[in-house]
């Protein structure tokens, strides 16, 4: 395990993982761990994920102002979103390698929250279903 020695004097991935660009330093989880998705960067291998998909901008960016006006997120998924997920939005607990590869991205780099107090992605992310207000609830 001689590689991620650098990894962790580093404190946070800062200064050691930069140089590496994800040549040795990614298969051991370090740097480029956003581009490689083999390697598990911090934020793991799955997330617990809800979302509002919508096939319009416009009434994405209308569940966007619900959100922004404290109305919880369970409430604006089950009103505006266009999918399955109906129920308050809950996709589950998604692996990496099974979304498409915009949503992925924004699922794995936001911050676990709360429906409370969501910290969700604005602007909305267009993928080829749409556009999608995305929310973390659990990273393992």
């Amino acid at each position: 395990m001689g590689p991620k020695k650098d990894a962790k004097s580093g404190g946070g991935g800062g200064g050691a993982s930069k140089g590496g660009k994800g040549g040795k330093a990614g298969k051991s989880g370090g740097g480029g761990g956003d581009e490689d998705a083999k390697a598990a960067p911090k934020g793991g291998t799955a997330v617990k994920v809800r979302h509002i998909l919508c096939e319009k901008q416009s009434k994405v960016l209308e569940a966007l102002e619900k959100l922004q006006a404290g109305t919880k997120f369970s409430e604006v998924a089950a009103t505006y979103s266009e999918d399955k997920a109906r129920s308050g939005g809950d996709l589950g607990w998604m692996i990496r390698g099974s979304m498409v590869g915009p949503f992925q991205e924004a699922a794995f780099a936001l911050p676990i929250s709360s429906m409370d107090k969501p910290v969700y992605t604005n602007p909305p992310i267009k993928t080829k279903f749409g556009y999608h207000i995305i929310m973390v609830e659990g990273k393992r």
